[in-house]
């Protein structure tokens, strides 16, 4: 096979070697958001909060006064979502174990229907391991109509291995902290909204 032969199949290698590397780069940057989120749901990396079906039950019916967690919790939005959120309560005490159940209200006030997404985690994160979401309104889209209000509710518990484990037996005080987000691709609203709207419905 003559030079010219020879340098023209090490530049289909060449290419043919980059046109993989693109493609495994490519994959991996779909890949990495969702795989990044399953380690955090797994393992509670970065205050990500556990999901179980159902709560332990609690350690005893009369908790001593360092046996409980006083849990708070925040509420926030994206600059381009609309709604006014919030927690119905600011702060629950809790008995490691027992399941508790909170609500956050949210509000459209424009004139549109909007669909919400909300991302979550817990403080400080050395907690997220053990704070264990039984239901939540997190788990799915969010759909609320022009002038809706609803109640979404929370189901959690923590579990009491937080008070075995000398990296979180320190550990008095949780907040769970939510921020809503418009749906990606929802153009059913070009511009956050503000001001007069319909008059609010009922709380479902």
């Amino acid at each position: 096979m003559s030079n010219q032969g020879n340098a023209n199949q090490a530049n289909k290698r060449v290419a043919l070697i980059c046109v993989a590397v693109v493609a495994g780069m490519t994959g991996l940057a779909f890949a990495s958001a969702p795989l990044y989120d399953l380690f955090c749901r797994v393992t509670g990396f970065g205050g990500t909060p556990q999901r179980s079906a159902e709560a332990p039950g609690a350690i005893t019916s009369q908790p001593m006064p360092g046996q409980m967690i006083t849990v708070r919790f925040n509420s926030d939005t994206a600059p381009d979502m609309p709604w006014r959120f919030q927690p119905v309560q600011r702060e629950v005490k809790v008995v490691p174990g027992e399941e508790t159940l909170i609500f956050y209200r949210a509000t459209n006030p424009t004139d549109k229907a909007i669909t919400g997404t909300a991302s979550f985690n817990v403080t400080p994160e050395k907690a997220g391991p053990y704070f264990d979401k039984i239901a939540c309104f997190c788990f799915s889209e969010q759909v609320l109509e022009a002038g809706q209000s609803v109640d979404m509710p929370v189901s959690f518990f923590v579990d009491p291995g937080i008070l075995k484990d000398p990296k979180t037996r320190d550990v008095k005080t949780i907040t769970l902290s939510y921020t809503f987000f418009r749906k990606p691709g929802d153009t059913r609203l070009s511009d956050r909204q503000a001001g007069t709207a319909p008059a609010e419905r009922a709380v479902n």
